[in-house]
């Protein structure tokens, strides 16, 4: 049974590990969304998009990489998934224009007056896109960290294994699938403790949709596949992002799963988000 006292227990002591954290709140048409900030408030700004019911908290490993130092980094809660933004009533994010709806009043909160960089990991990176084929204006730079369903559809192995945790979340079951798909990679017991108290969280439908069409994308693009997905074969979505996007910076980076990201190989992982690389 969900515990909103243990949730969100568990949530300040994943964000607790990074104490300079600032939380902002920001009102949106689909209900008060939760940022957590970091870095100087003059700092390029970075928004990060994380999984799906990852929270803003998976990016505490990027800002103890420095991922803060001269950046604003600015990690966001997905209205409708685990963390601590509360959606409107009657008012769910339903379809891909209401995402990019949500998401023009979370910028217009946090950086109004100049383009971003919008980053984000798997579900989150097919939010970023969508948002970049629509919106491209708005934003400096684009980075994807392991997309999925932009570039490839998922592998049919990986939605089967999905589907028993998918159905019925309990703790062992999604921390038997994150062994599974992560190879046994060494995960933030923090991090894992919030996936365990994210089960029975009250969250709405995640937004499904055909990819993004980001051909032509007058955008500066950088995608990073992880070399050990399981959720796609990521040397084939590299081909097809280089096909899409021909003028992106697209790696692979090897020895990582899709979901050890972004809690491991955070150095790599903010010169991508801060154009080191």
């Amino acid at each position: 049974m969900f515990s909103a006292s243990s949730f969100r227990a568990a949530y300040d002591e994943a964000l607790g590990q990074e104490p300079r954290v600032e939380a902002v709140e920001l009102p949106t048409p689909y209900g008060v969304t939760r940022v957590n900030a970091w870095g100087p408030a003059g700092g390029t700004p970075l928004v990060l998009l994380p999984g799906g019911g990852a929270t803003s908290a998976v990016w505490g490993a990027c800002v103890a990489a420095g991922l803060g130092r001269d950046h604003r980094a600015y990690a966001v809660d997905l209205v409708g998934e685990p963390g601590l933004s509360v959606p409107a009533p009657g008012r769910a994010v339903r379809t891909v224009g209401d995402l990019v709806g949500w998401l023009d009043a979370v910028l217009d909160g946090l950086c109004p007056n100049g383009p971003v960089v919008l980053g984000g990991h798997s579900y989150g990176a097919w939010i970023a896109a969508h948002y970049a084929a629509r919106r491209p204006a708005r934003l400096g730079r684009l980075v994807l960290l392991d997309p999925t369903r932009v570039f490839a559809g998922l592998r049919p192995g990986y939605v089967l294994r999905a589907v028993p945790m998918l159905a019925r979340p309990t703790p062992q079951r999604i921390r038997s699938f994150l062994a599974w798909e992560t190879r046994g990679a060494a995960l933030d017991p923090a991090w894992l403790r919030l996936q365990d108290e994210s089960v029975g969280f009250p969250a709405v439908r995640p937004v499904t949709g055909p990819r993004p069409d980001l051909a032509g994308l007058g955008v500066p693009v950088q995608v990073l596949f992880a070399g050990r997905a399981r959720c796609h074969d990521a040397e084939r979505a590299a081909r097809a992002a280089r096909e899409v996007l021909p003028g992106a910076r697209v790696a692979v980076l090897p020895g990582v799963s899709h979901h050890a990201l972004p809690l491991t190989a955070a150095g790599e992982i903010v010169r991508r988000l801060t154009g080191a690389v």
